[in-house]
């Protein structure tokens, strides 16, 4: 299903949905960090760091520190892959999914007050 919106509209909704992200006590990441934490929570597993680097066309440093990030947060957790220990595998956590989640409700309450 299609979302009809305005240019406008769409900017109010990223600016209002960026500004409740900034007051909350969540996390604070950056739009960098926050697409590539959806991109691990929406896209399916496994996810390795050169795969997330590929997919989104950035380098594997830039993976790596948005990562290093999420991983204080416990948002995600990484473990060598046992099958090619030369590959990284990015896991979910539960708070990291929980953090998603509230993302998701927050998208939706912000576009749901929206003027028309």
């Amino acid at each position: 299903m299609a979302v009809q919106m305005r240019p406008g509209q769409a900017l109010r909704l990223w600016h209002d949905v960026s500004l409740a992200l900034v007051r909350d006590d969540e996390p604070d990441l950056s739009a960098r960090q926050i697409t590539v934490l959806i991109t691990i929570y929406l896209d399916p597993q496994p996810h390795t760091v050169r795969a997330l680097a590929a997919k989104l066309k950035v380098t594997k440093p830039v993976i790596t520190r948005a990562l290093d990030t999420m991983g204080r947060y416990g948002l995600v957790t990484r473990k060598r892959d046992p099958a090619d220990r030369r590959n990284v595998l990015v896991q979910r956590t539960v708070d990291g999914a929980l953090f998603v989640e509230r993302l998701g409700d927050l998208v939706v309450s912000k576009a749901a007050a929206l003027p028309s």
